[in-house]
């Protein structure tokens, strides 16, 4: 069985920011020379999230509006106690989580018609890690 290991860094210019990684999962499955196998795709940091869902502008403001519903930032989480901002990041994590398994086969991604992978910054303006881990034949 073979393994291939890649590290994604994002520095989004906003807080919260939505980045189609699609091509950099797909770019790291080439590399691995893997034919028949699985793509693991990881978020390294408890603010962040990866998941795969349509590409398209309206759904993505859609995604954001319903977690800043279900999660809105605001001051008085028991989290800001300990000096941090970011509780409502943290919350956001949870609701769309950290990692994605996507199937390659015959070298490529396996993803359906309109699947793309993204990775979802809640708590950005620095830099944060994705790891690409890739085992199979």
């Amino acid at each position: 069985m073979k393994s291939h290991t890649k590290y994604l860094t994002f520095n989004t210019r906003k807080r919260r920011d939505y980045v189609n990684i699609t091509e950099e999962v797909a770019q790291a499955a080439e590399e691995s020379g893997v034919r028949e196998g699985l793509a693991l795709v990881s978020a390294m940091h408890i603010t962040a999230s990866v998941y795969i869902n349509d590409a398209e502008d309206g759904l993505i403001a859609d995604i954001d509006k319903w977690l800043e519903d279900l999660a809105p930032a605001r001051p008085d989480y028991l989290h800001h106690h300990t000096g941090e901002d970011n509780a409502d990041a943290h919350l956001k994590n949870l609701l769309l989580h950290h990692q994605v398994l996507v199937p390659i086969t015959r070298g490529k991604l396996d993803l359906g018609a309109w699947q793309q992978i993204y990775y979802a910054e809640f708590d950005g303006q620095r830099p944060k890690r994705v790891i690409v881990k890739i085992i199979g034949e």
